[in-house]
């Protein structure tokens, strides 16, 4: 076995830092943590670093990357990039984007035809930089990745300070997929599942059968007219009003402390979790009132979205149902049931907001006068309904 002091000073310091990516220290470290540790290193080893940058591709609906970058006497940069930045121009001509393409490192010096496009990025521009050493982070699967080690010294980067570098790739992509992996796995829950029930999933329930009651507020709102809608016009104009729809319901749900748990075609089903009884009723009245102000706030259009919102307090069973390896997080109960029997005399009255007596007595609310009773499928005795008459207009 070698004897780690008979390796040259460069093989020392790059096994140095290659333990710190792969320990527990790094591990635990943010993005922030990690760049700024991975810096001090570097320079500590006698590497003329003065731009540090990490390119990080991730899966995220509307992010295409995380840029984190760090220079001298500077606080480290965090910079979501939002889809659309890859098709740019500046982008597109970078050796950056060749680097994503190719999957091989580029060096450029400033003397270079490359390297002016390539300090048209917004992490470079405006920097002294003499060289930019671009190597590719190329995870198992899914997109690469990139990191960006800047030097202002006149003659670049020595011969010994690339092969350190180089040896430090495959630690530093490591460390760096893990992360994005994290980040990844709880973007995706939370974008299909909500962000509820996404803690409960890397928490460990994950089996079928594994429910709980909860007791909570409940919202079902419907989009009227759906299909006349959909048989009228385009495929392409029906998916923009469906997006338009959900972009004004989905924000005003949560910012008013709901959860979206479903969409069952162009209905959103949601509930408000709370402490007590009467805070879930107003925050999803709350939740009400927002929908309803976001939808008349919208410009006119070739197509009006109008919409039909039930409103019902109850315990629901919520966890997962499925069969096999296929399970889904969902809520069932006659409370459920109830809330979405309710949304269908929103239909046939006209009414945009109906709730149950449970819901109003809870509410204690006094703006609301009485819809009738009605007799609703599966129940046996007729359900009284109340609405608000602002909610009308």
């Amino acid at each position: 076995m070698t004897d780690p002091s008979d390796r040259n000073p460069t093989e020392r310091t790059a096994l140095t830092i290659i333990e710190w990516l792969a320990g527990d220290e790094c591990h635990e470290l943010d993005d922030a943590g990690l760049i700024a540790g991975l810096e001090r290193r570097l320079r500590s080893a006698g590497l003329p670093i003065d731009r540090l940058v990490l390119h990080l591709r991730t899966l995220h609906p509307e992010l295409f990357a995380r840029t984190v970058a760090w220079a001298p006497d500077d606080p480290v940069e965090i910079r979501d990039r939002e889809h659309g930045i890859e098709v740019s121009k500046a982008f597109r001509e970078s050796l950056l984007w060749r680097v994503f393409e190719t999957r091989e490192p580029l060096s450029v010096r400033r003397s270079e035809s490359d390297f002016l496009p390539l300090t048209r990025l917004d992490v470079f521009r405006g920097r002294p930089l003499e060289e930019i050493l671009l190597v590719p982070l190329c995870n198992a699967d899914g997109p690469v990745s990139a990191a960006s080690f800047c030097t202002i010294r006149p003659d670049g980067f020595t011969v010994s300070d690339h092969v350190l570098l180089e040896r430090l790739v495959p630690a530093l992509r490591s460390a760096c997929e893990l992360r994005m992996l994290r980040q990844i796995e709880l973007t995706l829950l939370d974008t299909y599942i909500g962000s509820g029930t996404a803690r409960r999933v890397p928490a460990g329930q994950v089996r079928r059968g594994q429910v709980e009651s909860v007791d909570a507020a409940l919202m079902l709102c419907d989009l009227r007219g759906f299909t006349e809608l959909s048989n009228q016009l385009a495929p392409e104009r029906v998916l923009a009003l469906l997006d338009d729809y959900f972009d004004r319901v989905v924000p005003a749900i949560g910012a008013a402390g709901g959860e979206v748990l479903k969409f069952m075609g162009d209905a959103v089903l949601a509930f408000f979790p709370q402490d007590t009884a009467d805070a879930a009723c107003a925050m999803a009245l709350a939740g009400t009132e927002n929908v309803l102000a976001s939808l008349e706030r919208r410009p006119e259009q070739d197509s009006e979205l109008s919409v039909g919102i039930a409103l019902h307090y109850g315990r629901v069973s919520y966890g997962n149902i499925g069969s096999g390896r296929r399970l889904d997080f969902t809520v069932i109960g006659p409370d459920v049931n109830l809330v979405s029997r309710i949304q269908s005399v929103c239909s046939t009255t006209g009414h945009r907001l109906l709730v149950s007596e449970r819901f109003l007595t809870l509410l204690h609310e006094q703006r609301f006068t009485a819809a009738g009773s009605h007799v609703l499928k599966g129940f046996d005795q007729p359900v009284r309904l109340y609405t608000i008459a602002s909610a009308e207009s």
